[in-house]
């Protein structure tokens, strides 16, 4: 399966992408969603499960079924935009609330033995060469907090010159 975490509007998202196979979930701004607590329960209450109940509360379990995860987001200051910023934040559950030693870092434990493929998508009109490069290393830090190989971070001034890729 493969998970495409969007900031687009629906009717832009169609409008720039032809129809997603039956094996893609697409995950955008179509509802409200929750800010992340911080109240442990994915780990604790409820493991591997967000105890928000919105449509982003299995986004831990979502990740854990795809083979890879696409990100389309405006750049904002190097980093996601707020609702991708938030999903990404919902999906802690993927991992264990226990910590490890990883390359000299602590980093949190992995919950599913698997190695996420992710690539990354952001559009803005004046993305600077800082922002880029902030942008980059946020994504390289993720991939190692998410257990994910990064296949590929793009920069585009408009999100229609991601379609198809």
């Amino acid at each position: 399966m493969k998970l495409i975490i969007h900031d687009l509007d629906e009717e832009e998202f169609k409008n720039i992408f032809s129809e997603p196979d039956e094996d893609v979930v697409l995950i955008g701004n179509s509802g409200e969603i929750l800010n992340c607590i911080g109240c442990f329960g994915c780990w604790i209450k409820t493991p591997g499960k967000c105890i928000i109940r919105d449509q982003y509360g299995d986004m831990g379990e979502l990740l854990a079924r795809c083979e890879e995860a696409r990100i389309i987001s405006r750049c904002c200051y190097g980093g996601y935009s707020p609702f991708v910023k938030n999903v990404l934040d919902r999906s802690i559950p993927y991992l264990h609330p226990y910590f490890k030693i990883k390359n000299g870092e602590m980093h949190h434990k992995q919950r599913y033995d698997k190695i996420l493929k992710l690539k990354v998508g952001f559009y803005g009109e004046c993305i600077s060469e800082d922002e880029k490069r902030t942008a980059e290393e946020l994504v390289r830090a993720n991939a190692v907090n998410l257990y994910a190989q990064v296949q590929g971070v793009r920069f585009v001034k408009t999100p229609d010159e991601l379609g198809g890729r």
